[in-house]
């Protein structure tokens, strides 16, 4: 089957170990299922595997993507749920699983004509939404309605700050908390970014460490290092920070000072459970909102769309489709 794989790792040209042809065909074993890949798209965690973070180089070559909608053997359409985990080793979270890792990392990922997971990791797929949108939907979208929905602790009317807008869960973040009724800010170095997330549901858009109209109830922080202090600084005393990515630097000052005399929440968050892909789901289906796509491209133009994701400039998520 034809697959797009990390063949060697390179930590400042990560696509000079991207491969795409030909692999040996899926392995289903007991108890898993075999999806036929019909659109998936792509993370930065994409680009991380091919620098080194998370694989080692015996485990290569590795099919890359986490992220997938498509049909069984039985006809059925799913979405692909990429945490591989036990709920009950979790506390009832699968996230929380000692053991829990993420396709692409021990087990073959979604860029290919098939990919093998655990029964239980699959999702119907509802009509109103298409591949290509539900493919965008296990990752950052995941990732964005676990951060506001289950750890901001935000309630209807109450304003959050997006930082980073633009990127895929930053993009997600927007669009979700719109329709979940919060009052949205965004910050972006770019101004037609700015622009863009005015359009997909943000009340305001400043330049980055921009002093803000007041103080926010949370924040999404996905960027790390560079607007970290900033972050803080935006809070409400009692406010509430969901960290769920630090991809400018994972070690800021941490300014314990204000988070202790504020009394300000720090949240760390990673994906999401199976149950709350279904919500978020449901949301989409309720509400008419879908995934903000930036560019499709063939799964056999992968190259392509690698490019495009390690040039920055992306709103919302690339998908690559096998027809």
């Amino acid at each position: 089957m034809f697959a797009v794989t990390a063949t060697s790792f390179d930590s400042t040209d990560p696509l000079s170990g991207l491969t795409l042809g030909d692999v040996p065909d899926t392995v289903v074993p007991e108890g898993w299922v075999r999806v036929r890949v019909r659109a998936a798209s792509l993370n930065h965690h994409d680009l991380w595997s091919l620098r080194g973070v998370g694989l080692k180089p015996e485990q290569l070559p590795m099919i890359l993507g986490g992220d997938a909608a498509g049909v069984l053997d039985d006809g059925t359409a799913v979405l692909v749920h990429e945490v591989i985990g036990d709920p009950a080793a979790g506390g009832g979270d699968e996230t929380l699983d000692p053991k829990r890792t993420l396709l692409s990392e021990l087990h073959p990922g979604t860029l290919a004509e098939y990919v093998a997971v655990p029964e239980r990791n699959v999702v119907p797929k509802p009509d109103e939404l298409s591949f290509e949108e539900a493919a965008c939907l296990p990752t950052a979208w995941l990732t964005a309605y676990r951060m506001l929905a289950t750890k901001s602790g935000l309630r209807v009317g109450d304003t959050v700050l997006i930082q980073g807008a633009g990127g895929g869960v930053a993009t997600a973040a927007i669009q979700i908390a719109d329709v979940l009724g919060y009052r949205v800010w965004v910050t972006s170095r770019d101004e037609a970014k700015r622009a863009r997330a005015l359009e997909l549901g943000a009340a305001e858009a400043f330049e980055p460490g921009a002093r803000l109209p007041e103080r926010v109830d949370a924040v999404i922080e996905t960027v790390g290092e560079a607007t970290w202090a900033h972050s803080l600084r935006s809070l409400r005393p009692g406010g509430t920070v969901v960290v769920s990515g630090a991809t400018s630097g994972p070690n800021p000052p941490a300014d314990l000072a204000r988070v202790f005399f504020l009394q300000l929440n720090v949240v760390g968050s990673t994906m999401g459970t199976r149950d709350e892909l279904e919500a978020l789901v449901r949301l989409l289906v309720d509400t008419g909102v879908r995934p903000t796509i930036d560019h499709v491209y063939d799964l056999r133009d992968a190259r392509s769309a690698f490019e495009r994701l390690a040039s920055g400039d992306v709103v919302g998520k690339i998908v690559l489709t096998n027809p």
